[in-house]
């Protein structure tokens, strides 16, 4: 299991785009991923449940991952959270 907790950067937070970037990405991992906020988790692959996350800008966010492929998945899904998922 592979786990990091990191800030909400873009302006809108979690909102359409970055929540189906962020599940397109983690759809191309065999691992299960999960992300959790206020202690409310979801599957990370849903683009639905990570919209209702509710995650505006600077909200703490932490990305569980389990399986084959965990190191890899937890660094490209840190890679988009950490660069605002494309968007200032």
């Amino acid at each position: 299991m592979k786990e990091v907790k990191l800030q909400i950067k873009n302006k809108l937070g979690i909102h359409a785009r970055p929540a189906m970037l962020f599940a397109q990405t983690a759809n191309q991992f065999e691992c299960d991923v999960y992300v959790t906020k206020d202690d409310f988790e979801v599957n990370g692959k849903s683009v639905l449940g990570l919209m209702m996350l509710v995650a505006p800008q600077g909200s703490e966010i932490t990305i569980r991952c389990e399986g084959p492929d965990e190191e890899e998945a937890i660094k490209a899904l840190t890679k988009i959270v950490e660069e605002g998922f494309g968007e200032e």
